[in-house]
């Protein structure tokens, strides 16, 4: 019996809950979460089937200061794990919480805080070469008639709609999330 698996698994910026959820059950199936690489590739070991709450939180500024923002979360009994493209992957198992709705946030303004981080860190880019490179490019390459540039343009205008597509993905899931904390 193999001791170790490895999955690929692709969570979009807005589908951090997913993720987690995903962890947390591979855990409970019996498969501990070792380490995230590129191209999203999960790695796992086998492991005693518990119930294990896994927790992430988008600090990319947390590499600056990463023996005191690890420090904080071990204080309140949470392991780190790693850090991969701005995330820090942190576990607890239920056993060990005061509540089974312990989280690494304490309230819902945090949380909203860490939606803030990933919207600066990873959509504002997006928006910028969205707006600075995308759009010229398909009203520059529309203007020519030749097969070359038309397939281009409709390249660019596949990437538009993908742009768009991720803006809206990031964007109605943050809408509703403020919406809530703000109507409480």
């Amino acid at each position: 019996m193999k001791n170790t698996k490895c999955e690929f698994r692709f969570f979009t910026v807005p589908e951090w809950k997913k993720e987690e959820a995903y962890l947390r059950e591979q855990h409970k199936n019996g498969w501990e979460f070792v380490s995230i690489s590129s191209f999203c590739l999960y790695h796992f070991q086998r492991c005693e089937p518990q119930d294990v709450v896994y927790q992430l939180d988008y600090n990319p500024d947390s590499i600056s200061h990463k023996r005191e923002y690890i420090q904080m979360f071990q204080d309140c009994g949470w392991e780190y794990l790693q850090n991969c493209a701005g995330y820090s992957y942190f576990r607890k198992a239920t056993s060990e919480m005061k509540s089974t709705e312990e989280e690494i946030f304490c309230d819902d303004a945090s949380r909203l805080e860490m939606m803030k981080r990933v919207f600066t860190g990873r959509m504002i880019p997006l928006v910028v070469f969205f707006f600075l490179i995308i759009i010229p490019q398909i009203i520059m390459q529309s203007q020519f008639r030749t097969p070359i540039n038309q397939a281009l343009t409709a390249f660019l205008c596949v990437m538009f709609v993908l742009y768009l597509g991720l803006f809206i993905a990031f964007a109605v899931p943050f809408w509703k999330y403020y919406k809530a904390v703000h109507s409480k």
